[in-house]
């Protein structure tokens, strides 16, 4: 099984090089394109893996073909490889806002295809990548895609009407929490804090709270509540975030992304 990525951006980047660490695939069953030499060259001295400018030579070539270019370039990128994907190959698309209807419409036919959704976190190997296949991608096709997706990070399937949300709180969210961090540590850094060490302390702070939420299956308000003692430090923090409307705030830019993501 040979895959192919058309554009090795850093989320194609992210992919390989969990594929190849978990040893989903060899080093030679991996080719890529893209727009520039300067990529092609940083990608085959970083994995050592065979690419080529013309993203055609990629469609032929590969059994899988993960579309990993930006949505706006979709469009010609499929009109270049259109007559070379035939019905034995599998199409993975990463493309935010394009569903499955636009792209066996822009194909021209039917496909076996899969959408999914991964977010930077992927780059650390702590991605958490929303998955759903159309009628023609079978549960064989679906764990490859899980397995090739598990490799940095969770990967969950969902049904595609969910996607925007999935691109939403998954996709986009990792900015919010940069923001927050960011936030947090000047707040440090006002009460006397070295910058480097306010970050670490913010960091450390969200990775923790995230790793309880997983793995105590606790509701968030019932940790936040064990965090909150009465009279305390903490509650007066949270009164002055619900205060400043942070809640709503959030509501309201999950909500358009997701808008966002409908019209791209």
């Amino acid at each position: 099984m040979k895959i192919g990525f058309i554009g090795l951006g850093n989320m194609a980047k992210a992919m390989i090089g969990g594929m190849l660490q978990e040893g989903i695939v060899e080093r030679e069953d991996v080719v890529g394109s893209a727009r520039t030499e300067e990529t092609l060259e940083r990608i085959e001295e970083e994995f050592h893996i065979a690419t080529f400018k013309d993203n055609r030579q990629v469609a032929e070539e590969a059994d899988v073909i993960v579309l990993a270019v930006k949505p706006l370039f979709l469009h010609e990128v499929i009109g270049e490889i259109r007559d070379a994907v035939t019905k034995d190959k599998l199409i993975i698309s990463i493309a935010a806002g394009k569903n499955m209807e636009w792209l066996e419409g822009v194909f021209g036919k039917k496909i076996r295809l899969i959408r999914c959704m991964p977010n930077t976190p992927a780059l650390v190997g702590a991605g958490c990548t929303a998955v759903c296949c159309n009628d023609l991608a079978g549960p064989e096709d679906e764990r490859l895609c899980l397995d090739l997706m598990e490799s940095f990070g969770k990967a969950i399937v969902i049904p595609e009407r969910l996607m925007d949300a999935a691109g939403a709180v998954g996709g986009s969210s990792p900015a919010f929490a940069f923001l927050f961090i960011e936030a947090m540590a000047d707040g440090a850094v006002k009460a006397g804090m070295p910058r480097k060490q306010a970050y670490e302390f913010a960091a450390s702070a969200m990775m923790g709270s995230a790793k309880m939420v997983l793995e105590t299956g606790m509701h968030p308000g019932e940790l936040k509540d064990m965090v909150c003692s009465p009279g305390g430090t903490t509650i007066e923090g949270v009164a002055v975030l619900e205060e400043k409307g942070m809640r709503a705030a959030v509501i309201e830019a999950i909500s358009a992304c997701v808008e966002k993501s409908k019209r791209l």
